[in-house]
């Protein structure tokens, strides 16, 4: 059962507390990708083989197999991804940066390029559950952003990956496909193989195994974040429905038996009365096992005094999901400082941002909203700046450039200037 608790009776740091990872994931990991690096396809072969069962030393997906998983999914399912990607596009084509340039001093032009990371590597999950809505807000920033080409790896259990999976990745715009996963997956794109192209940036969400991969190749690539286990923070109070807030509680305790739902309410009635609606809600799920250790280990229900002291928690814990649900959410919107995705009203269950609404569900955990922010088209672009100087524009003010760097004691940097200026 979730725990109930007085604000003054819990730390913050307890709130969104977890227990400790106890496997040498850093070990495995390095390991994994030193084999990678040193035996290319055939250590990707072997270790498909040996966790995801793979029946052949085959690791590209064909278009024929892409063409084939398309057609078994029905064709409801195919037009609201189709509709999903149209909603996820509209939303980041209004993060598009543009180039600038600067000609405000006679002789001067400075700027700014913006141009798109040339190749990305997409990480699709494969375990416990598939992830279509992955590859869609993984892709369609890159997609945007211009990337020249996307690479996907996801796990195929038996040599299969989900039909579904492949049929988002079509309409997204995947270019090509790989049947790897877990760190050796992460250890492929890095550094390259054989098959597998190196990239330059790795995307997507993954388990420990995968984050701590991202980790360690970060700097051979750029990554987009170490994602931590998934996080829920509801905000409400007491004029809530019980049974729609235990749902959304619930809506991410399914993911991990690691993830953290609370709830904050200014409301001990209405927390005793979400508390109960857990219990009864929880049995009734398929992954009820999941849910329960993931309520009752890392689950909780905080009492606080007002909202305004509600909101003011959320901000230290900077969660991954935050929902505020009142009745007049946009009156509360400019308290909130530190939050991955703000789901607004009592209406907008956090499961809209995951799937349909349009704005990215790859968020910043534990507490990293404070620093970051949710994947967007910018991830996907580079910049480069450049500045041009006329014989004219240089003699004005290059005597400065010369102190500037004799006073930090480079004398050739100031030379490289002062040769110009003479006579």
């Amino acid at each position: 059962m979730i725990k109930i608790y007085k604000r003054n009776e819990i730390t913050t740091e307890q709130i969104l507390e977890r227990s400790e990872q106890t496997i040498d994931v850093e070990g495995i990991v390095s390991d994994i990708i030193k084999n990678v690096r040193a035996n290319g396809d055939k250590a990707l072969i072997e270790y498909s083989k040996k966790f995801d069962g793979a029946v052949d030393d085959v690791l590209e997906v064909t278009k024929a197999e892409i063409e084939e998983a398309f057609a078994q999914v029905d064709e409801e399912l195919i037009s609201i991804l189709k509709e999903a990607k149209e909603n996820i596009t509209a939303f980041h084509s209004r993060q598009v940066r543009n180039s600038f340039l600067l000609n405000e001093k006679d002789g001067v032009i400075i700027g700014q390029k913006v141009m798109p990371i040339e190749k990305v590597g997409l990480y699709v999950p494969g375990g416990t559950a598939a992830y279509p809505s992955s590859v869609l807000m993984n892709c369609v920033p890159a997609k945007i952003a211009g990337c020249s080409e996307i690479v996907m790896v996801t796990p195929a259990k038996e040599g299969k990956i989900k039909p579904v999976i492949l049929a988002a990745a079509s309409i997204a715009g995947v270019d090509r496909i790989f049947k790897i996963g877990g760190a050796q997956a992460v250890a492929a794109l890095a550094y390259g193989t054989e098959s597998v192209p190196k990239v330059d940036k790795i995307v997507g969400p993954g388990n420990a195994f995968v984050a701590e991969a991202k980790k360690q190749v970060f700097g051979t690539v750029d990554i987009d974040m170490i994602a931590g286990p998934s996080e829920i923070l509801v905000v409400a109070d007491g004029t809530n429905n019980p049974a729609h807030i235990a749902a959304d509680l619930l809506s991410q305790a399914e993911h991990d038996k690691m993830a953290t739902a609370v709830l904050i309410t200014n409301c001990e009635s209405f927390a005793s009365k979400v508390s109960e609606e857990l219990e009864k809600q929880i049995p009734l799920l398929p992954r009820a096992e999941i849910a329960r250790c993931s309520v009752d280990t890392n689950g909780k229900i905080i009492i606080t005094d007002s909202l305004e002291e509600a909101l003011e928690t959320s901000n230290i814990l900077a969660p991954e999901h935050l929902e505020i649900c009142v009745d007049n959410p946009f009156e509360y919107l400019g308290l909130v400082k530190h939050a991955g995705s703000v789901f607004l009203g009592k209406n907008c269950p956090e499961a809209l941002g995951d799937y349909f609404a349009g704005p990215n569900h790859t968020l910043p955990t534990s507490g990293t909203a404070r620093f970051s922010s949710p994947l967007s088209v910018d991830d996907f672009v580079k910049k480069t700046q450049f500045s041009y100087f006329s014989k004219d524009a240089l003699d004005k003010i290059g005597e400065k450039v010369v102190r500037f760097a004799n006073e930090e004691g480079l004398q050739a940097h100031g030379k490289s200037v002062s040769i110009r200026l003479e006579k």
